[in-house]
Formats: structure tokens, sequence, C-alpha cells
């Protein structure tokens, strides 16, 4: 078989990438007429530019015959080649183009409120220090809502709670951390229990300040009440993060909280008693579509963060 005179022949020579584009059009159309309609050039300029390849690598690709057109031996040895560098050039073009894309653009960012008050502001702040020109866009909201947003496409990201319950979409999730949940309380009031961990059961017929349906804390808390073999008592419910720890501070009930939110809410602290109570984070995205490249180094910004 004869033999090109090396793969480095393609790139020492560097020959032009349209020309290797013609070649491949040709090979696959069987045809030059086409392959010059196909790439939108007149057929003389794309037959001159095949000629010029062939005299560049010393061989001639196709075997030329009245409307056959069939590859040479060294044009089957091209074909392969050639694909691989297209491709290479292709990707090469598009990672180039997604660099560029981190001076500006956005991500859109979902997350619960407990980790717009915890995680999130950390994560942003480092991430804006390197890329100040890419716009951030944060919703916040209850982890089964983010679930609902994400799949209608009008997030990149979101940090939701899993596993995802229900009928969940098709989301691709990577966990992020496991968290804490604790018990907080007036600092004003006597602890809840004598002891310094508290058992579930002993939230039966405790008033709690509750938070609105779909925050996963709320079923989270509920799933645990009714597994201990009763139904939690609500002394107000369907607040918001911060309205329900302004609940807390007023005395109206306790509430469970991740221990992330409890440090920093001011209020009285109470773990749960081994094995505990927690909370798996992950980070999600549509499996049917590729985040941005902003959305990925924001990512991966998250998973240094909490390693």
């Amino acid at each position: 078989m004869m033999r090109l005179h090396s793969i480095g022949t393609v790139y020492a020579g560097f020959m032009q990438l349209q020309q290797l584009r013609y070649f491949a059009a040709v090979a696959e159309t069987r045809h030059f007429t086409r392959a010059a309609h196909r790439e939108h050039v007149s057929q003389p300029s794309l037959s001159q530019q095949i000629r010029a390849l062939e005299r560049e690598l010393g061989a001639d690709l196709f075997h030329r015959a009245r409307g056959h057109i069939a590859l040479t031996d060294a044009g089957e040895v091209l074909l392969p080649l050639a694909h691989r560098i297209l491709a290479d050039t292709e990707s090469a073009r598009r990672e180039v183009q997604e660099v560029a894309g981190l001076r500006s653009g956005r991500i859109r960012l979902g997350a619960p409120p407990s980790l717009c008050t915890s995680l999130v502001p950390d994560v942003l702040r480092i991430f804006r220090d390197r890329y100040p020109g890419v716009e951030l866009l944060v919703r916040e909201d209850g982890s089964q809502d983010l679930v609902r947003v994400l799949a209608a496409g009008e997030l990149d990201l979101a940090l939701v709670i899993t596993p995802l319950s229900g009928q969940a979409p098709a989301l691709t999730t990577t966990e992020l951390l496991r968290e804490e949940l604790v018990v907080v309380s007036p600092p004003s009031e006597p602890s809840p229990v004598a002891r310094d961990r508290i058992r579930v059961h002993e939230l039966r017929d405790r008033p709690l300040a509750m938070f609105r349906r779909g925050y996963d804390l709320r079923e989270f808390t509920v799933a645990a009440c009714r597994e201990a073999g009763f139904e939690p008592v609500f002394a107000v419910e369907g607040g918001e993060l911060d309205a329900v720890l302004g609940f807390v501070r007023a005395g109206l009930g306790l509430a469970v909280v991740p221990a992330m939110v409890a440090a920093r809410s001011g209020l009285r602290t109470t773990p749960f008693a081994e094995p505990g109570m927690h909370r798996t984070v992950s980070v999600a995205h549509r499996g049917d579509v590729t985040p941005p490249r902003a959305a990925r180094e924001l990512r991966r910004i998250l998973a240094e963060r909490v390693a």
C-alpha cells in the first residue's frame, strides 16, 4: 500500500484546513460538484485545492473516472486522519470560544435559602474575583421548586436536595456535601432538653415554626416525626427561611434547620442524638444539555469549596 510520508507531513507542511475539508467532502460524496456545493465553493476552486493537497503529499488521493470517483490507497490512509484533524480543530475552536465566554455572559444559579445564606455567597465571591465579566443571576427557592425550574430550562445549575423525590425530571446530579440538621430555639428560653442532644420523639407536642410547602426542610421534619410515630404540631407555618428564624426568635416555636444556618442565626442550637439528621446537597443540571463553560467553572469552584 502506498503510504503518505508520515502523519507529521500533515502538520509540518501544515496543509490548509480548507483543503482537508474539501478532500473529506469529495471522499464522502464521491463527487466533485456535489462536494463543491456542500462546501459553498466553485467546483474549479475545490478541484484546484485538492490538486494542491496531492502535490504537497506527493500522492494522488482519488481515482478519477467519468462518473466515478474512488479513493486511492493514499486517500484511504488520509481520510481518518483528516476527520481527526478537523474534529480536533472544531473542539479547539469551541474551547477557545468558551474560554473567551468567561470574560462575559451569565450564569443562572438556583439555591435553597439555607444555602444562599451559607455556602453560596462565599462561592460566588470566589467566582466573581476570577471572572468579573460574567453576570450572576441567583434564584432563591425551595429545592422541589428549583427542580421544576431547572427542568424547564430557566436555570443553568441548581443546588438541590437529593435523592430527588416524586416524579423527578431527567437531571444529572453530583453530590457536594452531607449537611447536619439541628434544632434551634430562642436563646432567652430554657433548652428544649436537659441533655446536650435531642431525640426526634422529644419534638412531640412541641410547637414548631414550619416552612412553606416546597421546602425540603419541611419534608425532612415531617417525615422524621412521622417515622417516630407522631404528627408534628405547627405553631406557625408558611414562612421562608428568615421568617422561620424570626418566628423562633420570637418564641413561637422550635425549628429544624441546617447546622450552617444555625451557626449564623444567634439562636440556641441543639444537635440530634446519633445517628442524627442529615440532608445531602447536590449540584444539578439538565441531563440533555451540557452546561455552558462558565457554569461548569462555577460547579468546579463549588466542589473545591466544600472539599
